[in-house]
């Protein structure tokens, strides 16, 4: 019987694409920074979650999710 093993990354690599998913892109890099404080490279880490934003692509983003999730 063959055991295969997943390697770390690529099991960090998912998880990351599935919280983008289903979270805002700034949630996401503050669970990454608090859950693998000197792990990992940050930098490749935020070139995934921030691939092709700029500046006011993301302050747009977080106006519609703050217009979105407001509580009353």
């Amino acid at each position: 019987m063959r055991v295969r093993v997943i390697r770390e990354q690529d099991v960090l690599q998912e998880a990351t694409e599935v919280l983008l998913e289903h979270l805002a892109p700034a949630k996401v890099a503050r669970f990454l920074a608090g859950t693998q404080m000197g792990r990992g490279d940050y930098l490749a880490i935020r070139a995934q979650v921030f691939a092709g934003e700029t500046v006011a692509t993301l302050a747009e983003k977080i106006q519609q999710y703050q217009g979105e999730h407001q509580q009353p």
